[in-house]
């Protein structure tokens, strides 16, 4: 049986690359998916496909509507959801891929460092699992199929 895992979360690291290196090493039956990690293409798609917009909100509507339409398709596909919270930035769209994990009953692994316990506490609490780097986040993975 193979897993489909959605990789919510910030898309400035490679800790993606990490959690699929890692699992293909140890043969797990994990398929993973995501946001789309183009950060450009992400921000560009409404317009490359809709055409110029005539201003800023605008395109970065455009864009929403069709960035939300991948996540919704790719979400409700996946099994798990794992959503880490990095240190570095904003984590809007990771607390919102979360909450939509929650409320779609999708099992969820959240990844956030000790730091930030206090701000991510409720969020925390309607996770499955919540762990602190991503290695925890394999070792939860590997549990399943153990």
């Amino acid at each position: 049986m193979e897993f489909i895992v959605y990789l919510a979360g910030e898309i400035h690291s490679n800790w993606r690359d990490q959690i699929k290196q890692e699992a293909s090493s140890k043969q797990l039956p994990f398929h993973f998916v995501g946001p789309m990690e183009n950060h450009d293409l992400s921000d560009s798609i409404g317009e490359n496909i809709l055409g110029k917009q005539p201003n800023s909100i605008i395109k970065d509507d455009m864009a929403s509507g069709i960035n939300n339409f991948r996540t919704s398709v790719l979400m409700n596909k996946a099994d798990i959801v794992i959503a880490l919270f990095g240190k570095e930035y904003k984590q809007w769209n990771t607390a919102m891929d979360a909450s939509t994990a929650i409320s779609l009953n999708k099992p969820l692994i959240i990844i956030r460092p000790e730091q930030l316990h206090h701000p991510l506490k409720e969020l925390s609490n309607k996770a499955n699992v919540t762990v602190e780097n991503v290695e925890q986040a394999l070792a939860v993975l590997s549990y399943l199929v153990e």
